[in-house]
Parts: C-alpha cells; structure tokens; sequence
C-alpha cells in the first residue's frame, strides 16, 4: 500500500466540485469516470481532476478533506485557481503539499 494519501477535488459534468480521499489520484479519477467511483459523480461524468493535495498520513488527508468539503463554493473555486487568500484554504508545510501531477459535493 502506499505511504502517500491525497484529497483530490473533481470538477464534475455539471459544473458542481466534488472531493475526495484515496491513496492513489490517476486510478480513483478513471474510478469515478467509469461510474464506479462515489455515488454522487455517477451521473455527472465526465469528471476532470483539478486540485490534488498529498500527505504524509490518513489522519491528516482525511482531516485536509474534511476542511476542504467545509469551504463555501467560491473558497474552493479559489483553491482550485491556486488563489486563495486564508490558511483555511491553503496547505502549509505542516499539513500538505500540492501535488502537480495533477467527497462532498457543492451546488453551483
């Protein structure tokens, strides 16, 4: 099993954000295209990955998902964009790292 894990945001057919936890990104996101992936994205594919964040422990991806899935859609459009102006939105060295090799659901 790998010692990474990632939360990983979608951006969905519909236009609507959905996020997630796996440990590993490319394998989750042809998951989620082939509607085996969260009941959620199974009638909005096709779905493009646009945001990953890795760390180095379950604990502490699954507490970054959890805080991304509390952001307010515009926050999140702002994390995706690489924009964001508060650490709630942000990453830090202590918590994740993004990943350039680049679940909840948000309402447009």
């Amino acid at each position: 099993m790998s010692d990474d894990h990632y939360v990983y945001v979608l951006s969905c057919a519909d236009g609507s954000l959905y996020t997630g936890y796996t440990t590993d990104p490319e394998r989750r996101v042809a998951e989620h295209d082939a509607g085996e992936g969260a009941k959620y994205t199974r009638g909005r594919t096709p779905v493009e990955l646009v945001h990953v964040e890795r760390f180095d422990s379950r604990s502490a991806a699954m507490s970054r998902e959890h805080e991304i899935k509390s952001l307010s859609r515009s926050a999140k459009e702002r994390l995706v964009e690489g924009t964001t102006d508060s650490s709630a939105g942000r990453p830090d060295s202590s918590r994740g790292r993004p990943d350039s090799s680049a679940g909840r659901p948000d309402s447009r």
